[in-house]
């Protein structure tokens, strides 16, 4: 054999191994084609796999803080949706973790962060600050971990859904009741609760707009800030008391903390009952000042409904239902006429025993 044709044999034979290669290769990439299914939208616009059968869902709820009454029924209402949830074979796991105070954004930042790094399957939030908590769940939902938003809005387009209280209605509620207790004339204030907190800050333009329909009432001061504790709402309540105490014949407060501590200074003041108080929420301590008319009414929010559908509305997203971008969870104006009937009780006295065990 020449050296030509054995050169020409071996050129044939590379070519063939060549080709069986690349068919062999095709194969397997058809094989890897026909065996991966395509992913499926979320209701969060991103794509994500639905979970698997029998798969537990861990749900993140996250509340703005830990002390205070209306997180307790928050939870209560998220524990209620794992329970009806597993009656319907669906598994979930709710991990509550939140801050001690409600003024501790980097705290809330770091829970959210931390969960998304734990791969959760959805996470439920109430955001401090509407810009501050932003960033992180953006984050969130581009790790195709849907969020849903609870009881104060955020400045982001992300989250799959808001659950929350129509709050500047009812700041309009608290207003009307004030205007109607003070006869249509009187001086008022109004303490704010913190910068940052859409819900509460939604609920202070409401009071001001329904009061402003009244030419009988005047502001007399509406810029100071209680803050996130009953502490330092008491300590700024004594302030503003201090200076308009003598003149001031109503009040409006946009939480249960800055209620709480408004009541305090006035006992302190000896003003129970010579002024007329709008407080917001409810809690033993608030729907005891109800019954012995320290407090003239109470703008009652649902949240037991709050963290129930904030629930149901996360595992609809997970599983590509679709969902509302936005839930009215209702408001209602308790005072002493109507404080007795099985509606407005059932505000008051919501059943956490039942599901906080």
């Amino acid at each position: 054999m020449s050296i030509v044709q054995a050169h020409a044999r071996a050129s044939r034979s590379r070519a063939l191994a060549g080709a069986a290669v690349l068919v062999g290769l095709a194969a397997v990439l058809a094989g890897c084609s026909s065996n991966t299914s395509s992913p499926t939208p979320s209701a969060s616009g991103t794509s994500a796999s639905a979970p698997a059968a029998g798969t537990t869902l861990q749900i993140a709820v996250i509340p703005k803080g830990s002390t205070h009454s209306y997180w307790e029924s928050i939870h209560a209402g998220a524990v209620k949706a794992q329970e009806e949830l597993a009656t319907k074979g669906t598994n979930v796991k709710i991990l509550w973790n939140g801050p001690a105070r409600e003024d501790d954004r980097t705290a809330q930042i770091q829970i959210v962060q931390t969960f998304v790094s734990q791969g959760v399957s959805a996470i439920v939030l109430a955001p401090l600050d509407e810009q501050a908590l932003a960033h992180p769940v953006n984050d969130a939902v581009a790790q195709k971990i849907p969020v849903v938003v609870i009881d104060s809005p955020l400045n982001s387009t992300a989250p799959v859904s808001t659950v929350a209280t129509d709050n500047e209605k009812g700041g309009e509620l608290g207003g009307a009741e004030l205007i109607k207790d003070l006869g249509g004339k009187g001086n008022v204030l109004m303490v704010r609760y913190q910068q940052g907190s859409a819900s509460t800050e939604a609920r202070e333009a409401g009071f001001l707009a329904a009061v402003a329909k009244a030419p009988g009432i005047k502001i007399v001061s509406d810029d100071q800030f209680a803050g996130a504790t009953v502490d330092t709402a008491f300590k700024t309540s004594q302030n503003v008391l201090s200076r308009f105490g003598s003149q001031v014949n109503g009040i409006f407060c946009p939480n249960e903390s800055s209620t709480l501590g408004m009541l305090l200074a006035v006992k302190d003041a000896n003003l129970t009952g010579k002024v007329k108080v709008i407080g917001f929420d409810t809690s033993d301590k608030l729907d005891q000042a109800l019954q012995t008319g320290a407090v003239q009414g109470l703008v009652a929010q649902d949240p037991v409904k709050m963290g129930y559908l904030g629930v149901m509305t996360a595992v609809d997203a997970i599983q590509g239902k679709p969902v509302q971008k936005s839930i009215d969870t209702g408001v209602n104006m308790i005072t002493p006429a109507n404080m007795n009937t099985p509606a407005m009780q059932a505000l008051m006295h919501p059943p956490l025993s039942q599901y906080l065990k």
